[in-house]
């Protein structure tokens, strides 16, 4: 018979042996690892020296900056020609010049075409004298053609600059004369021709009334027809208050006439501001 002690030992060791677990570790691929690593040669190949590399072309290892790509600006360049601003001979505003046209200019050219104009004689001043043939330049800055109500074509032209020995010194100036005649607020405008349309819409019962009348007098002339000789006066005075009625509202749909000058023809120029010459 075992003592209560023996018992109580005997119980704690079954107790222990049934809640132990045996871990069995495969140590096979350590020792592997083990007997082929080699620290010696793992240093060398990840040692990158400059002699392990092969060599960089001339122009590369001549080269010491980096070429970056320049930005494109997406901006239209307008390419105007060089102004000079001038010497110390003041043009005042308001001085005019008599220029003639180099080529034709007319209400089918597009804003922005340039125009020019030349002195055909020599023009003296006490200050300073402008040669023949100096040239103005200028565009177009606003253009329509014929409209309804007769209304006509428009040409507006700004003068930039004249060439002057040689230099294109910079104007603001405008035209105050056209084809030879006088011209406001720098409108080159094309014939308004309402009333003449309206006239022109009124030939028909004009040229009726005419017919009836020379008919009413020959009827008239003879006895056996007097009876009808009021009717054809009458049917030709209807139609000529209608048509002359109606002539002003047709008329008002009708367009007016083209801006068209030919080169040669004479202009004016006068200046909007000062300006400098030598």
């Amino acid at each position: 018979m075992l003592c209560r002690n023996c018992k109580i030992l005997l119980f704690l060791l079954i107790f222990t042996c049934q809640i132990c677990h045996a871990f069995d570790l495969d140590m096979t691929v350590d020792d592997d690892i083990r007997k082929n690593y080699n620290s010696t040669k793992l240093i060398k190949e990840t040692n990158f020296d400059n002699e392990s590399l092969p060599p960089l072309p001339d122009k590369l290892r001549n080269t010491t900056t980096v070429n970056t790509p320049k930005k494109v600006s997406s901006e239209k360049i307008y390419y105007t020609p060089a102004l000079t601003k001038g010497g110390n001979v003041k043009i005042f505003k308001g001085t005019t010049f008599n220029v003639v046209s180099m080529s034709k200019i007319s209400d089918w050219q597009s804003v922005g075409t340039t125009v020019k104009f030349r002195t055909n004689s020599m023009i003296n001043r006490r200050k300073y004298t402008i040669p023949a043939g100096t040239v103005f330049s200028g565009e177009i800055i606003e253009r329509h053609q014929p409209q309804i109500t007769c209304n006509g074509g428009l040409v507006v032209i700004r003068i930039h600059y004249m060439t002057y020995k040689g230099q294109n010194i910079p104007l603001n100036a405008y035209v105050t004369r056209a084809n030879g005649k006088m011209i406001f607020l720098n409108n080159i405008k094309g014939n308004r021709t309402y009333l003449k349309t309206v006239w022109k819409k009124g030939n028909w019962g004009r040229a009726l009334f005419h017919r009836m009348f020379a008919l009413t007098v020959n009827l008239g002339g003879d006895g056996s027809t007097f009876i009808l000789s009021p009717f054809p006066l009458l049917y030709g005075t209807i139609c000529l208050g209608a048509n002359t009625l109606i002539s002003p509202v047709t008329a008002f749909f009708q367009r007016g006439g083209h801006v068209s000058i030919n080169a040669g023809s004479a202009f004016r120029i006068r200046l909007l501001d000062d300006t400098y010459i030598d």
